[in-house]
């Protein structure tokens, strides 16, 4: 089965349901019809009876590029806009978390801001060993979202998350690894068969059992997650509104001074 939707697709291996980011010209850049195409995606595979995992991944040379910068002026150009694009975002980082299907990210080239989130929010990780991710956002003035203020200080402590955040530092995929923020680096090719080796592995453990305990360590956070998924919205509604934002990216040669 293979259901083509303008930026994002979906088929079915079996039991295994694939997602993929599909702006390949655009580095999958999150602009466009991305956000609501990939919801779809996404909510379609955790309905599909026959999904037992999903495997998120982006076609072309990156997994995701974070923002798309060439849309800043339309997603900054009315409060409605600010906070339209602001919550589709932060409704991602939910379809992947919040789903009863485990999501394995099969993720190579750039995951850069949102990306990087994205990759946050899967719950096993494979990376190709071409794989350059960091946060560009304190730099450009945005924010960071997909609840990372809350879930990469758990991971690898307060002061290396802010280095992460504030320095925007590269990182590949040994580093990412190193931190235990992916679980296998493989070479770029075969990152896709070594990710749906994985989700087959998944999807024989009892689907019962793996949906509570995704329950367990997802929203079992609680409190705690879905108030940084909130707190990171108005926060970047506030940094896209702000004139240093518009003339960070315009000094990039990219949206309005």
């Amino acid at each position: 089965m293979s259901t083509p939707t303008s930026c994002a697709t979906l088929h079915a291996e079996g039991p295994v349901s694939v997602v993929t980011l599909n702006r390949p010209e655009r580095l999958n850049a999150i602009g466009g019809a991305l956000l609501p195409d990939l919801h779809r995606a996404l909510v379609a595979a955790h309905d599909d009876p026959a999904t037992r995992v999903i495997v998120l991944t982006g076609a072309g040379r990156a997994f995701c590029a974070g923002d798309d910068l060439k849309e800043f002026d339309a997603q900054a150009a009315t409060p409605q806009a600010v906070a339209d694009t602001c919550n589709a975002i932060q409704e991602i980082t939910r379809d992947i978390m919040f789903g009863p299907k485990l999501v394995i990210g099969a993720v190579h080239g750039y995951a850069v801001g949102g990306g990087l989130e994205w990759l946050l929010n899967c719950d096993l990780v494979v990376a190709a060993d071409d794989l350059v991710a960091f946060f560009p956002e304190m730099q450009l003035g945005h924010f960071v979202t997909g609840g990372v203020t809350h879930l990469l200080p758990q991971a690898v402590g307060h002061q290396r998350a802010m280095e992460l955040f504030v320095l925007g530092e590269r990182q590949d995929a040994q580093a990412l690894h190193r931190l235990g923020l992916v679980n296998r680096v493989v070479p770029r090719a075969g990152l896709l068969p070594a990710a749906m080796a994985m989700a087959g592995q998944v999807a024989e453990r009892s689907a019962f059992a793996t949906s509570r305990l995704k329950r367990v360590l997802t929203t079992g956070q609680g409190p705690q997650l879905s108030g940084a998924l909130e707190q990171e919205r108005q926060a970047a509604m506030a940094c896209f509104s702000s004139q240093d934002t518009a003339e960070r990216i315009a000094a990039r040669g990219l949206g309005r001074g």
